[in-house]
């Protein structure tokens, strides 16, 4: 009789306290607490996001074992966030992996944060085939992933500035909309139409930079706020939709380049952002246009989540790659090293 391999697996990397169990590589149960005090901030607060982990990880782990099913005693390996992300919430999922992994005696995966996101598109059908592209988009990443493994992957551009999701965030605060500011701005950009243009950084090759299109963005507004100080709030959904237009563009230029340089017709997008309609909406189009596969996981593995840990860890477990108690969480893990 075949034995059912069980991951519990664990995600704290930033603000979201979560934890999944899979079997056999299907996930059973994905569950998570998301902190709403950070809203009052404007942004993350480290110090109270580890904390608040603190107070979640027990139930969390206890409702995602009852909701599939299953006792501590029948789990085969133990899964957690190591990195990259926030070292405070970094250090609570990994804590608490690595005494359940030492009481009950079972073996350990580390899982690489933005890997993981690109591992959820093998939580459902339809599944991409090796190698496809990724273009992984969240608050803290932008880049193109060639994945050419359950476990092997080659970043072939990255942002040398901000990510897409900061540059929602920020361009958002400056229209005086509360954080984080990517899913209202997508809410209003479908009520308005991208009337105002601003500035892309164009660079060579594969890399991605936001730092000069939120300036642009900025210095725009300040000059027709002279002109009209109510002009942000007689125009609010039209800015919305040409600042999702303006990021939308960049992401997916980029994204069609690397697919005619590398040849590879088989796309996914993961992350936050993954879960933008304006961007969903320009990457099918593009797909369809060229006759591409698009893959687009559901919006509640996109955001962060340990479904998606599990996932990665799956496809660790069955290389063989398990971590020692000794590898500490590394909130910078760059993707080559892990």
């Amino acid at each position: 009789m075949h034995h059912k391999m069980t991951i519990l697996a664990i995600e704290s990397s930033c603000d979201d306290t979560s934890a999944a169990v899979l079997v056999d590589g299907k996930v059973m149960s994905n569950t998570t607490s998301s902190q709403k005090i950070h809203e009052r901030y404007g942004g993350v607060v480290p110090e109270v996001a580890s904390r608040q982990h603190h107070v979640d990880i027990v139930p969390v782990v206890n409702h995602a074992l009852s909701l599939a099913d299953c006792q501590l005693k029948t789990l085969d390996a133990i899964a957690y966030t190591r990195g990259p992300g926030l070292l405070g919430s970094l250090l609570v999922g990994a804590s608490f992996a690595k005494a359940l992994a030492l009481a009950l005696n079972k073996p350990l995966i580390d899982v690489h944060h933005m890997k993981a996101h690109i591992m959820a598109h093998f939580i459902d059908e339809p599944k991409p085939n090796f190698p496809f592209l990724c273009l992984t988009v969240s608050g803290g990443h932008t880049q193109i992933v060639k994945v050419i493994s359950g476990t092997k992957m080659e970043i072939l551009g990255q942002t040398i500035d901000d990510a897409a999701g900061e540059a929602f965030d920020k361009t958002g605060k400056m229209l005086g909309l509360g954080y984080p500011a990517g899913p209202e701005i997508d809410r209003r950009a479908n009520l308005g139409k991208p009337v105002f243009s601003f500035s892309e950084t164009k660079l060579p090759g594969l890399d991605f930079s936001f730092s000069g299109f939120k300036t642009s963005v900025l210095y725009f507004l300040q000059k027709e706020k002279l002109k009209d100080p109510e002009f942000i709030n007689k125009n609010l959904d039209n800015l919305c939709a040409s600042i999702q237009n303006a990021i939308v563009h960049m992401l997916v230029s980029k994204l069609k380049q690397a697919a005619i340089q590398t040849g590879i017709t088989e796309i996914a997008i993961a992350g936050g952002v993954a879960a933008n309609s304006g961007l969903r909406t320009a990457l099918l189009n593009m797909a369809n246009q060229l006759d591409w596969k698009l893959y687009v996981p559901e919006v509640q593995y996109c955001t962060d989540n340990a479904g998606m840990i599990a996932m990665a860890a799956w496809f660790k477990l069955q290389e063989g790659e398990f971590s020692d108690l000794a590898a500490s969480p590394d909130p910078r893990w760059a993707m080559d090293e892990a």
